[in-house]
């Protein structure tokens, strides 16, 4: 058995270097830390610990999108501390036209989004554990109400404040 503990980075294929750049500094504020070769860039979020959360390789502008629906990764799932996050990223995302839905799963609260490729992303604020419930067990969907879900929850933090 390997003992993981979370997920340290994840690296996507990309056609335009510079523009996925650009968009995940603009949508969760990435800072670029290190360009090799010219065609993969390693990007670290403000708060974290690790050396890069996210590298992007470039294949090109021809490269074909993976088809829906095929095997291959899903999407990426990134947290934020607090419930205001979350509905802050819902805004970021709609003025980056890149908000795609928005999900209820009990223990957590979720935003869909795709970068400029296509791939999908998750944002999502997770509850604290001692307030999952019945949903230490089931992770269901449904629709997220984000204003009742800040009212409810804001200003108490989350599970990994």
């Amino acid at each position: 058995m390997i003992p993981v503990r979370r997920l340290n980075h994840a690296v996507l294929f990309v056609r335009d270097l510079d523009r996925s750049v650009d968009f995940y500094r603009r949508a969760f504020g990435f800072e670029e830390i290190a360009r090799e070769g010219g065609r993969m860039a390693f990007l670290r979020a403000p708060a974290s610990g690790n050396h890069h959360d996210l590298g992007l390789f470039e294949v090109g502008a021809a490269a074909p999108s993976p088809p829906r629906g095929a095997t291959g990764l899903y999407h990426l799932a990134w947290e934020v501390p607090t419930i205001e996050d979350l509905a802050a990223g819902a805004a970021t995302l709609a003025a980056l036209d890149a908000l795609v839905g928005q999900s209820d799963h009990g223990a957590t609260k979720s935003l869909y989004g795709h970068d400029p490729d296509g791939n999908e992303f998750e944002v999502m604020w997770m509850l604290p554990r001692d307030e999952w419930g019945a949903y230490d067990r089931a992770a269901p969907i449904k629709p997220l109400d984000l204003a009742r879900e800040v009212q409810r929850f804001g200003s108490r933090g989350g599970a990994s404040s």
